[in-house]
């Protein structure tokens, strides 16, 4: 990590030189602040989101940046909280005066006075996020580091600036943004913030679900997911947000016989499905694939552990998991519960790979086809090289059924042969009962490989069927 104090090229974007000389025409002194120093300081990239510190209204800097810039871009202002922001060239600036905090305990919503750059920094949650760059033309680019932020940085911990217990009860958000920081930067928390989060959990219950959910999604969302599960495990707050997972975690034994631990399992599914989709939806499937298991542990003498229908019983269970974290309860639950639903379909199939199992396979998939196969495959964790090998080989059998099924049978998108308006014109009947069940008869009939997905066998088999019934042609 570099050392040196002076950073100008860092801010080489020309929004900083425009910042600078309207801080100078109000007389105020103003730095950046926070992500934007840590990520450039960690080379993660450019940052799209600045946020800008001004000893003094950061409502008024806003205002004349804004006035400065040749697009005079609108300025939104949130008088509740002193702040501003605008966007211009594709990057987000928020604007605030540095103030001081203090904290009532039934909210996270600080009392807000004016305050120097020191009492700004000391309100913020971690050491690496109270790295400054100062924006006044005397000393551009200067880095102010107080609370020893660099040295963090390089040792790659998580540290509050001030008592950690302090920083966590008033702001119980914080421990969930320290654990998204640790897996997301590969960092760890020290230890007397680990012990201070475990010590506020319950502090947890005053935030809403909104922002835990948005802490979630981005630890669900990093390279190694399990690194920011643990961590809420260990802290005891994963029982406050997804008991499910809590409920999975354990191996229980009657006479001799044990089940793997589900929750350590999900884990492993996680990172084994984040190496291959950064499908955020698909990821949550993963992490809840296995949560009806909890509730549906039998053990019998005869056959051992079992979970029979878990994969319905989860799927049940994410509806109320979304409706409780005031998740969108639309399309992306749906397919989250599609994918619990269906989470062993392949699983299943895979040792006797017959066209009409993979027929119904893909029709129920439809177009989540591989996604559900993606899923399946990080399922596999076994540490036997020889299953693992067996379970991939068989799954790669199923894929290439899929293609030779769907080749000739077009199964995926299925759409029957034969409308209802036909079968009502040939038999000359007005909607009734018939006309489902002849449509479900011919879709049963091409899926088992009966006849094929084409018109002229599925009309033979709509008159045979119809004949059945009772009907006659008209």
């Amino acid at each position: 990590m570099s050392e040196i104090k002076n950073h100008k090229e860092a801010l080489s974007h020309p929004v900083f030189k425009i910042i600078t000389q309207a801080a100078s025409s109000l007389g105020i002194e103003c730095y950046v602040i926070g992500g934007f120093v840590r990520d450039y300081l960690l080379k993660r990239g450019t940052a799209k989101d600045i946020d800008i510190v001004a000893i003094g209204s950061g409502i008024e800097l806003a205002r004349e940046v804004a006035k400065i810039l040749p697009n005079h871009p609108k300025v939104q202002v949130f008088k509740t909280y002193g702040t501003a922001m605008l966007k211009t060239d594709g990057i987000e600036v928020e604007f605030v005066g540095a103030r001081k905090e203090s904290y009532r305990e039934d909210s996270r919503n600080p009392i807000v006075e004016n305050g120097t750059l020191q009492d700004d920094q000391d309100r913020r949650d971690f050491s690496i996020n109270t790295l400054a760059l100062s924006l006044s033309s005397k000393n551009f680019g200067e880095l102010l580091d107080p609370f020893r932020g660099i040295k963090d940085l390089t040792a790659k911990i998580i540290r509050t600036p001030l008592d950690p217990d302090i920083t966590y009860s008033d702001d119980p958000l914080r421990m969930m943004r320290a654990i998204r920081f640790a897996t997301q930067l590969n960092f760890k928390i020290e230890e007397q913030s680990l012990e201070a989060i475990t010590k506020n959990k319950d502090r947890i219950t005053i935030i809403t679900k909104e922002r835990i959910v948005d802490e979630l999604h981005k630890i669900i969302g990093s390279n190694k997911p399990s690194t920011g599960f643990l961590l809420l495990e260990r802290t005891g707050l994963l029982p406050y947000i997804l008991p499910e997972l809590t409920a999975l975690k354990g191996i229980d034994e009657v006479e001799g016989q044990r089940h793997k631990d589900n929750f350590y399992h999900t884990l492993e599914v996680v990172d084994n499905i984040s190496e291959n989709t950064d499908d955020l939806w698909l990821r949550w499937a993963a992490l809840l694939h296995d949560i009806g298991k909890a509730p549906t542990k039998k053990f019998s003498k005869k056959v051992g552990w079992t979970f029979h229908g878990h994969e319905f019983v989860g799927s049940k269970m994410v509806f109320k998991l979304f409706k409780r974290l005031k998740m969108p309860l639309n399309d992306k639950m749906k397919f989250v519960q599609k994918m619990v639903l269906m989470s062993s379909r392949p699983i299943v199939i895979a040792s006797d790979v017959t066209d009409s199992a993979v027929r119904r396979l893909v029709f129920d998939a439809g177009d989540y086809i591989e996604e559900l196969m993606t899923l399946c495959e990080a399922d596999i964790t076994t540490k036997n090289p020889k299953r693992f090998k067996k379970y991939h080989n068989n799954f790669k059998k199923v894929r290439q059924k899929m293609v030779e099924v769907e080749e000739r049978d077009h199964i995926r998108n299925f759409q029957p042969p034969v409308s209802g308006e036909e079968i009502m014109k040939t038999f000359n009947i007005k909607p009734s009962r018939e006309i489902g069940v002849i449509k479900e008869a011919i879709k049963e009939a091409i899926l088992e490989g009966e006849i094929p997905n084409e018109h002229k066998a599925a009309f033979q088999f709509m008159l045979d069927k119809g004949k059945q019934l009772g009907l006659v042609v008209g």
